[in-house]
């Protein structure tokens, strides 16, 4: 029998803020260029909190990568000849599309690392995450470290003038430290649901 391993598949690196999500995506770039084979990497232009042309995680560890609004934009990267692999950080920030586009870039041969935040600041599933983890061959998991209690922090805090966000503020405000903490389950506060809802 005549097997043959093939390449393409989608792996999802997901957690809460400050649980090192881009730095093990930089790892995982970083060894496909020791390999020499050709990586894209990708971030939403919403995440211009380091810089507007490099992966940057919160140790400083950078990368080039490259800026975009849409998730087509991926297509025309990739084109005339696609790369070994794609990486995209902050996926949580594009939409329902791009989906679409790990699914058929995998399928046609490319390694799809994708990395982002799991839950939002109330602690429910982001956006397009969960489908992105349910497709995925491969998932990483990682978690931070609570910043009031040291256990291990799976949610991430969002504070407003030192005080716990509203459950109806808005999903995505991307920010750094002066605005969002790891926390675990215990220690993470969201003030009350409209309508007095818990």
């Amino acid at each position: 029998m005549n097997l043959q391993v093939k390449d393409g598949w989608i792996e999802v690196i997901a957690g809460s803020m400050y649980a090192g999500k881009t730095e093990e995506l930089l790892r995982r770039v970083r060894r496909i260029q020791f390999a020499k084979k050709k990586v894209l990497i990708f971030k939403p232009k919403i995440d211009n909190r380091y810089s507007s042309n490099e992966v940057v995680s919160h140790d400083n560890g950078r990368i080039e990568s490259i800026d975009i609004e849409t998730t087509e934009e991926i297509y025309t990267h990739c084109a005339p000849e696609l790369p070994y692999a794609i990486a995209i950080d902050e996926v949580q920030f594009l939409g329902p599309e791009v989906i679409d586009v790990c699914e058929n870039l995998a399928d046609k041969g490319v390694r799809v690392i994708v990395a982002g935040l799991d839950k939002n600041f109330r602690g429910e599933p982001f956006g397009i995450m969960p489908e992105l983890l349910a497709r995925a061959e491969f998932v990483t998991k990682l978690d931070a470290i609570c910043q009031v209690c040291g256990a291990p922090a799976t949610r991430t805090q969002r504070l407003i003038n030192g005080e716990p966000a509203h459950y109806n503020d808005p999903i995505i405000k991307v920010g750094a430290k002066e605005q969002y903490e790891a926390r675990c389950r215990h220690c993470h506060v969201v003030l009350e649901k409209p309508n007095g809802k818990k």
